[in-house]
């Protein structure tokens, strides 16, 4: 009996009247057959199943070579091989065995480093490290380094130029000197 999707099928292993339609009426179930799986699932109830062949039963031809595959249709014929060359899955170890060992190695990582910071977030980290350091080499090249006159010419329209002279010693970072020509004119 034909059971399952399309392309995915899975058949029981029947007693049925041979004048019955292969999915109709049937008096036993004797075992199920998986071909999808790897190796292909076949159960059968042994003592079911010679039960019914010693009765007459005639298998058909698919079900005669599951048979021959357990060892009932050897069994039944008096045939060496009674064993069958059945072929058995490996059991799949319990889903909280797989979970244990997921946290034991969980455990193990070490704490700090297991996620990647982005690069804006280490930057961060790392002026949160080292403040001082930092705002000092910032006064420094601020301090040596002399700043030029920068005049804005070639304009369309004349606009007030801007001109910054050295900037003294005494001058800190925040702290700027800007001449203009309005400034200038105002003070005179």
């Amino acid at each position: 009996m034909r059971m399952g999707k399309i392309r995915t099928p899975f058949f029981r292993i029947v007693v049925t009247d041979a004048r019955k339609a292969r999915n109709g009426l049937s008096i036993e179930e004797i075992g199920r057959y998986v071909p999808g799986q790897e190796p292909s699932l076949i159960q059968v109830n042994s003592e079911r199943a010679l039960y019914w062949l010693g009765v007459g039963a005639q298998p058909s031809a698919a079900v005669e070579a599951l048979l021959k595959v357990t060892g009932d249709w050897q069994k039944h014929k008096g045939l060496p091989g009674t064993e069958g060359t059945l072929r058995v899955a490996a059991p799949k170890p319990a889903k909280s065995v797989a979970y244990e060992a997921a946290v034991k190695q969980a455990m193990d990582e070490p704490k700090e480093g297991a996620t990647t910071l982005k690069k804006k977030a280490q930057e961060k980290l790392a002026a949160k490290a080292n403040p001082v350091e930092e705002v000092a080499a910032v006064e420094e090249t601020v301090v040596s380094e002399p700043v030029a006159e920068i005049a804005v010419s070639e304009v369309s329209e004349p606009v007030a130029e801007i001109a910054v002279s050295e900037v003294p010693e005494e001058v800190t970072t925040t702290e700027a000197v800007v001449e203009t020509p309005a400034a200038e004119a105002a003070a005179e």
